[in-house]
């Protein structure tokens, strides 16, 4: 039977452990702040813009997984948007300071692991809004256009074709980016 001996020197050693976690912290920071710098031109690259991919005609579909980030890009962009297409599915919510004839069709954006949420959507504006209660699922298509809300500029969707639907597995959206900070943290 062998047996062997190893002497550690603990200085040696020491300094090892140590340069290996200085490496180790200074590719951390150089990653975060290539992550930072980069992220927010890798997130202006690649924002959806409906003008670009649509033609006059076209009606773009807005699914769970792009929701939030159309949302947010056209709330941020309406002039580029005004007179485009678009067709997705939510609830129909309402609240006190709306017109007879609107309605916000909405999903329910996650904003924590405990799965508190913020209603997010377009407002919509339809003949017969009132003919819809709260809480009704549909798919719409509407046109994009440029309207008032509390002196602010949003966009409004006028909705030409209207469907009652079922609530649908996938009823929950997420934030659009790493970069959302939900309001209710803020406040």
């Amino acid at each position: 039977m062998f047996i062997y001996n190893f002497k550690i020197n603990g200085t040696k050693t020491f300094k090892f452990f140590f340069s290996f976690m200085i490496i180790m912290v200074i590719i951390i920071l150089c990653v975060s702040i290539f992550k930072i710098f980069n992220g927010a031109n890798k997130n202006n690259e690649e924002e959806f813009i409906v003008s670009d991919s649509l033609n006059e005609n076209d009606i773009f579909k807005i699914d769970g997984k792009n929701f939030t980030s159309i949302l947010r890009n056209i709330h941020d962009n309406i002039d580029t948007y005004v007179g485009k297409k678009i067709c997705y599915t939510g609830y129909v919510y309402r609240v006190e300071d709306i017109n007879d004839n609107q309605f916000i069709l909405a999903r329910n954006m996650i904003i924590s692991s405990d799965n508190n949420y913020v209603v997010a959507g377009f407002l919509c504006e339809y003949n017969k809004a009132k003919d819809y209660n709260n809480n009704t699922w549909l798919e719409i298509t509407g046109e994009i256009k440029k309207g008032s809300y509390h002196g602010s500029d949003m966009p409004i969707l006028n909705i030409t074709d209207v469907k009652e639907i079922t609530k649908p597995n996938d009823e929950y959206v997420y934030p659009p980016d790493e970069s959302y900070i939900p309001t209710s943290s803020v406040l």
